[in-house]
Formats: structure tokens, C-alpha cells, sequence
């Protein structure tokens, strides 16, 4: 049944992904197909399907902002990456800088450029090895030993990345961010770079929705307190200003990312993750929405309709 629901969805979306365009600002994302499309499920009882263009690769950029976060709390714990960063939905663009002059000096939460540059330096601060923790964190999560930074992502955004400099530069004048501001959107911009494809991102899917514990090992790679903070993070804030639509018609913890990519956990049931480069208005993938929606429909996943969860 899931097989025959997920192809129908990915075709189902294919017919209105024209409607979307890639991302322009970073030099190397312009270079996308916006007629690929994918998606994947893993089970947490080890079932797999997937349909489409699953196998490309395309980088986290904003999905990565949940592991940064997932590191900053392992290494200084919730009161300081709180102390710093706030935790509320802000109703502007992902890429946004006018909160940090007009209401707080504080990134308004995680999950937007200017928090996940701020969580970026909390782990510089923290350790001297921050990027190879945070990818030794995201292949566990991923279940692939084999991610990496895509090097020429990385070189375009670093290029361009003035705007993502200037708050760096504000919130560290203001001491929101306290190493050297270049080295914290550095790593802000390798994180961003990190490859994957919607297996690994539906693996990492698997792992929330089975509150932070791989359900094939055993072993529990994300603690309890911060399983809480991600996914309730993801909820309201995880699909950019687009966030509130998407717990209405999905329902689900989710982020999603410019290279395409989005992932979302159905509570105690499976991981799922889409990929399609064209992108709303908003910064989401078109076909990823659609795809999402109809998984959630379909399959019974909304965490507010009442369903019993397909198993």
C-alpha cells in the first residue's frame, strides 16, 4: 500500500512542479533541474520505498539547521543556546535581517539564517573540531558514513553570503555570538553544503519520529529533552514563513531546505523526505509540499486528524 500511495503522490505532484523555480541567489543551486522529483520512506520496522528521482543528491542547506542544533545543544546545553536564541515563529523570509535591528539583537529562533548562524558559533566556542562533530552527528543520523560537504556549494555560498555576514557581524557586536563572526557563518555555510538524498534525510526522519532513538541498533543518538525542543521547533518554525500552512494541511514535524529537500517524521511510524529543486515563493519545494500532503492524507500521518497512524 505505502509503494503504491508514494508513487501516486510523486506523480500526482510532477504535474504541478513547473510552478516553482530553483534558487537563484547561490550561484551553484542555479545550476538545478527543477524537473527532478523524489521521495522516500523508511519504516522504524525497516520497510523502504521510494519513487522518483530519490537517488539524487542535493545539499541539507536549511534542513541541516536541526543537526546544528541538535550539536549546540549537546555541547552547551539548552539554558545557554536559549540564553541567545529565541524559540518563536517570525513570520518573515528565512533570510531575513530587520528583526535583529527592529525587535531583539537575538535571533528569533533556530531554525531561520540568523539563529542557526548564532548556533554555529555556540559550537565553534565550544570545540575546536565543531565541523567534524557536526558531521560525524549527521552521518549517525543519516545512516551513511559516506556525507560530506559538496566544496563548490560551499565556495558559492561563501561567496555571495554577505547578507548571512552582516548578522553574523551584528550578533557578535552585540555578543550574541562570541567567537569571530567569520569563523561562525564559515561553518554556517559548510553545514548548509552538506550532500545527501532522501534515503539519508528519511533515515534521520526515522530516528524523530522514533524520539531520537535508531529503531534498527538500538542505539539513542538524540536525548529525550532534545527530541522535545527539535521537533516542536520543526512544527512551528521548520518550513520557513510557510510553517503554519504546513501543519495545517500536513501535519508533521518538518524542515525543510532551498536545495530542495524536505523531511518530516510521522510519530512512531516512519521517516519520509522529498526532493525537488523548484521552489515557491517561500523557499519550499512545490513538489515536496504536494508529495507531503498526500502522504499525509492518504496514509492517515496528520498529528491532528484523529487517524489511527498506517502501520
Amino acid at each position: 500500500m505505502i509503494q503504491k500511495v508514494l508513487e501516486e503522490a510523486v506523480e500526482y505532484a510532477r504535474a504541478h512542479i513547473h510552478t516553482g523555480e530553483v534558487a537563484t541567489y547561490i550561484p551553484e543551486l542555479a545550476k538545478g533541474n527543477p524537473e527532478h522529483l523524489g521521495a522516500y520512506i523508511m519504516t522504524m520496522q525497516g520497510g523502504c520505498f521510494h519513487a522518483g528521482d530519490w537517488q539524487r543528491q542535493f545539499t541539507m542547506q536549511s534542513v541541516s539547521k536541526t543537526i546544528t542544533l541538535i550539536l549546540a545543544l549537546k555541547l552547551a546545553g539548552e539554558q545557554e543556546v536559549f540564553s541567545r536564541i529565541g524559540v518563536e515563529p517570525t513570520g518573515d523570509a528565512f533570510n531575513s535581517i530587520v528583526r535583529l535591528e527592529t525587535k531583539t539583537h537575538f535571533p528569533l529562533n533556530p531554525m531561520i539564517n540568523a539563529g542557526a548562524i548564532a548556533a554555529s558559533g555556540i559550537c565553534v566556542e565550544r570545540t575546536c573540531n565543531a565541523l567534524e562533530e557536526f558531521l560525524d552527528l549527521a552521518r549517525k543520523l543519516c545512516g551513511n558514513p559516506d556525507i560530506c560537504i559538496d566544496h563548490k556549494v560551499y565556495i558559492s555560498e561563501k561567496t555571495v553570503g554577505m547578507r548571512n555576514r552582516s548578522m553574523a557581524y551584528m550578533m557578535q557586536g552585540e555578543g550574541v555570538i562570541k567567537c569571530d563572526a567569520e569563523d561562525a557563518v564559515d561553518l554556517y555555510f559548510k553545514m548548509c553544503s552538506t550532500l545527501a538524498n532522501t534515503r539519508d534525510l528519511a533515515h534521520y526522519a526515522m530516528i524523530l519520529a522514533n524520539n531520537g532513538q535508531n529503531p534498527l541498533t538500538g542505539e539513542v543518538l538524540i536525548e529525550k529533552w532534545m527530541m522535545r525542543i527539535i521537533k516542536t521547533l520543526m512544527v512551528t518554525c521548520g518550513t520557513y514563513d510557510g510553517s503554519g500552512e504546513f501543519a495545517i494541511r500536513v501535519g508533521m514535524p518538518a524542515k525543510s531546505g532551498v536545495g530542495g529537500g524536505i523531511m518530516a517524521c510521522a510519530e512512531n511510524n516512519m521517516g519520509i523526505a522529498t526532493f525537488g529543486p523548484a521552489l515557491n515563493r517561500k523557499g519550499n519545494s512545490v513538489g515536496g509540499l504536494l508529495i507531503m500532503e498526500r502522504l499525509s492524507q492518504n496514509l492517515g500521518l496528520h498529528l491532528f486528524s484523529g487517524n489511527v497512524f498506517y502501520k
